[in-house]
C-alpha cells in the first residue's frame, strides 16, 4: 500500500519516510519543494502546502494510508481540514495519523473525527530536538543561558515519534486512539544541560535568565503576544502530561523510548563533541 507523509523533510516526516522504505512500502513524500527534499532512493517526492488545497488535488490518488499534521505556516493550525479530508476519502485514503500541534481540536481534528477513515492522534509532550537551539552556546562557550530551571519535560526522540507514527499506520488496533508521547525520563533545563556536559566530557554552565528576560529574549525572536502567553504557562504551571513519563512508545513499537543521553549522542557534532 502506498502511504503518505506529509512534512516529509520535518523532524517526524523524514524518519518516518525512511522507517517506511526499510519496511518495504511504498512511500509518496508531501514537501513544498520536491527539488530540496533530499529524501532516500525510492521516495515518490511531490510538491504541496497543506496549507494550500489546490496544491493537493493529486497527492492521495493510490493512497490507503495518510500522515498529517494538524498545523501549516508558523505552525498555525490548518483552516482547510475538511477539504484536506474530503479529498482523502475520495481517493479511498483508508487510515490517518494526526501529529496534533495544540491542545484544542482544530479542522482538521474535527473534520477527521466525522469522516469515516480510521484515525489515530499523535501528541508529543515536547520533542528533544527543541534542544538544538542551545547548541552554538554549548560549541562556543560552554554555556547554556534559559529560564524556568525547575520546569520538567518528558520530551520524546523525534524519531520514537516516527517509530510510532510508523506501527500505526502499518498495523491494526490503533483507531479512535490519541497517544500522548514521551521519553523514559522527565528533565528539567539544568539536567539536561548536565546530561549534555556528561555526554561532551566536559563542562557546560546552567545560567538562568528571569521571566523578564525570557519574555524579551521571545519578542526578539518575533513571537507574537499569544506565543509569549502560551510559553510562559507551559513554563510557569505545566499540565500534567507535559512531565507525565508515559509507556507508550514501548507499548506501540515493541522498544523503549530513547534517553535524553541517546540524542546528544546522536548529535554530540551540533555541540561540539
Amino acid at each position: 500500500m502506498t502511504i503518505l507523509v506529509t512534512g516529509a523533510t520535518g523532524n517526524v516526516g523524514r524518519p518516518l519516510v525512511e522507517r517506511l522504505l526499510t519496511a518495504g512500502h511504498p512511500v509518496r513524500a508531501l514537501t513544498r519543494d520536491s527539488r530540496t527534499a533530499n529524501l532516500p532512493a525510492g521516495t515518490e517526492v511531490v510538491a504541496g502546502n497543506l496549507s494550500d488545497t489546490a496544491s493537493l488535488a493529486e497527492v492521495f490518488t493510490g493512497v490507503t494510508a495518510a500522515h498529517l499534521i494538524s498545523f501549516g505556516d508558523g505552525y498555525a493550525p490548518l483552516d482547510n481540514g475538511a477539504d484536506i479530508v474530503a479529498l482523502a476519502e475520495r481517493a479511498g485514503v483508508r487510515r490517518v495519523t494526526v501529529l496534533k500541534g495544540d491542545l484544542d481540536k482544530t479542522a482538521l481534528d474535527q473534520a477527521v473525527e466525522a469522516s469515516g477513515l480510521e484515525w489515530t492522534y499523535l501528541a508529543p509532550v515536547e520533542f528533544m530536538s527543541n534542544t538544538m537551539e542551545w547548541a552554538d552556546s554549548v560549541r562556543t562557550e560552554g554555556i547554556v543561558r534559559d529560564g524556568f530551571a525547575g520546569t520538567k519535560s518528558a520530551m520524546v526522540h523525534d524519531a520514537d515519534i516516527a517509530s510510532v507514527t510508523a506501527a500505526v499506520l502499518t498495523g491494526d488496533g490503533h483507531a479512535g486512539r490519541e497517544y500522548w508521547l514521551t521519553g523514559p525520563e522527565a528533565l528539567t533545563p539544568r539536567e539536561r544541560v548536565r546530561v549534555i556536559g556528561e555526554v561532551l566530557g566536559r563542562e557546560v554552565r546552567f545560567v538562568e535568565l528571569g521571566r523578564d528576560e525570557m519574555v524579551a529574549r521571545w519578542r526578539e525572536q518575533g513571537y507574537s503576544a499569544d506565543d509569549i502567553e502560551f510559553f510562559l504557562a507551559m513554563r510557569t504551571n505545566p499540565p500534567e502530561a507535559g512531565y507525565t513519563v508515559l509507556p507508550t512508545v514501548e507499548e506501540v513499537t515493541g522498544r523503549p523510548a530513547t534517553p535524553f543521553a541517546e540524542w546528544v549522542r546522536e548529535n554530540v557534532a551540533a555541540f561540539g563533541g
